[in-house]
């Protein structure tokens, strides 16, 4: 699971186009709105289709379930390992 968080972290840097972060910035339970990485509903958007076509998972827009799965990186790598098997 220590890959597919680092694959994360990559993914939001990408997909989001953040400068001057490197994925050692990114803590694996820090949250990625509001505090910890201060992402908004808008990068929220972005990276769920940045999820959604790296590991064709399906996420539900404006969920309780959703919004659990992208409180954090270790969160998000749950749910993809989760839904993968």
């Amino acid at each position: 699971m220590v890959e597919l968080k680092i694959e994360i972290k990559q993914l939001i840097i990408d997909a989001l186009n953040l400068e001057d972060i490197d994925v050692n910035d990114i803590e694996d339970d820090a949250p990625l709105f509001v505090e910890g990485l201060g992402l908004d509903s808008i990068d929220a958007l972005e990276l769920g289709v940045a999820i959604k076509k790296r590991y064709n998972v399906m996420l539900e827009t404006d969920s309780k379930e959703t919004r659990k799965h992208f409180h954090s990186v270790q969160s998000l790598a749950e749910f993809i390992d989760g839904a993968a098997a």
